[in-house]
């Protein structure tokens, strides 16, 4: 058997389990000291070893004991193998979810173990600087800083647009701990420290959705509920009106359809906090609209997507935030399709689909992969075996040639596939079928 997450983590650092455990339990005392964790931890060898165990059946730890293992690992739980067995999770009774609290967010420098590497360095472009502010008491943070940081994380939006969030969630997630050490570590005036916090909020929420984005659905939604506390924290009810539209989509893939209805509703409760501009209240009235369409509530569907296509035909807005702007017609036109598809209405669906794949912008690889992976599944609701094959050819070369990076594309690709399987005796089918596997091996 492979080793665990952990075990290989912790060999790659060259600590043994006794040393590993010396260095949890002072940092416990550290945090504990500090009031960051409500009561101090205590870790042993052999609570380390079944949490290395190589049986599927792990231990899963405290949440104080998680705050400190993430702390000291700078990884989710999740991703050093440490999962809640049925038994462990709370009933889902709240709209927002209360979630594994994410690391990097809000930690003191000082209060990490030496146990840095990989990803979780510094960007590239600021690694000149950090020997300097490490040992530097007086780190005066400066403007033009946090403004490369906020064309930074602009610059991923806008990838993760056009191409995918696969590739972005690992750099983004270094920028999002460089952007805390500033805010822990740095002197910067009342303003600037807004700037900053604000900065932390849109790379957290931008990091969820990068994650989401690449199927890594229990990180994003750690991410999430850290940029919604943040957001109520801040009173910045743009960041909750954002977040909390991001995780009503992921809702829907989750199949919580309920869940995704409170989100967008609770969203647009903080939109009109803030007077949002007609394409957030027509983002956040289809992402309501496809919560309906999940649990298949037709009545309250249909409501919905009049709703968002009537504010949408308001027109654009000059307080549009950018992470609207992907909202066209096109997409638009896909999101209902995709409501109608969860409905059943596969005749509706495939008609939707196919002119939303006729209206969109070529460049945005990642939204027509998503379309045409949705039309292909429709086509083959609807019967019409030869257009799911189009779809699904147009759908794999973007993956192939067109630097599409989103694992939810592929795995609608999987979808179809499956859909596909019972035909593979039809005109081209067999081969289709080689193709995606090849795909999405």
């Amino acid at each position: 058997m492979s080793r665990s997450p952990m075990r290989a983590l912790r060999e790659s650092r060259n600590r043994t389990q006794a040393k590993a455990v010396d260095e949890l339990n002072s940092l416990a005392g550290r945090l504990a000291a500090e009031k960051r964790v409500s009561k101090c931890p205590t870790f042993t060898v052999r609570q380390m070893s079944k949490w290395e165990s190589e049986t599927k059946r792990r231990p899963y730890p405290h949440p104080d004991t998680r705050v400190v293992l993430e702390l000291y690992f700078r990884r989710p739980v999740e991703e050093l193998g440490l999962r809640p067995g049925a038994e462990d999770e709370p009933p889902d009774t709240s709209a927002v979810p209360v979630v594994t609290p994410v690391p990097f967010i809000g930690q003191s420098a000082a209060a990490i173990p030496l146990f840095a590497g990989g990803d979780q360095e510094p960007p590239p472009w600021l690694a000149q600087t950090t020997t300097d502010v490490a040992s530097s008491a007086d780190w005066k943070i400066a403007e033009d800083e946090v403004d490369l940081l906020r064309d930074a994380a602009d610059d991923m939006d806008a990838q993760d647009q056009q191409f995918g969030g696969n590739r972005l969630w690992r750099p983004t997630r270094a920028h999002l701990l460089w952007v805390h050490h500033m805010i822990d570590r740095g002197i910067y005036d009342e303003q600037l420290g807004q700037q900053l916090h604000a900065l932390a909020g849109k790379f957290t929420t931008s990091l969820g959705w990068f994650s989401y984005d690449a199927g890594l659905h229990a990180q994003a939604r750690q991410y999430f509920s850290e940029a919604l506390n943040a957001a109520m924290l801040t009173g910045d009810d743009v960041l909750s009106s954002r977040t909390l539209s991001n995780m009503a989509r992921q809702a829907v893939d989750l199949n919580k359809g309920r869940e995704a209805i409170r989100f967008a509703r609770l969203a647009q409760t903080h939109a009109g906090m803030w007077l949002a501009p007609t394409r957030v209240t027509a983002l956040l009235a289809i992402r309501e609209a496809q919560g309906h369409a999940r649990v298949g509530d037709a009545f309250n569907c249909e409501s919905a997507i009049k709703r968002a296509w009537r504010e949408w035909e308001r027109g654009a807005d000059d307080r549009d935030p950018d992470w609207t702007t992907f909202l066209n017609q096109a997409e638009l036109v896909c999101l209902e399709g995709m409501c109608r598809l969860d409905l059943g209405q596969t005749a509706r669906a495939q008609q939707l689909l196919a002119h939303s794949e006729k209206l969109q912008d070529v460049a945005h690889t990642r939204n027509r992969g998503m379309c045409l992976g949705r039309l292909a599944t429709a086509a083959i609701g609807a019967g019409d075996i030869d257009h799911s094959i189009d779809a699904a050819s147009k759908a794999m070369g973007l993956i192939r040639t067109a630097g599409m990076s989103s694992a939810r594309a592929v795995q609608q690709l999987k979808i179809v596939h499956d859909g596909l399987a019972p035909h593979h005796r039809a005109r081209g089918v067999g081969d289709l079928l080689e193709e995606i596997r090849a795909v999405v091996a």
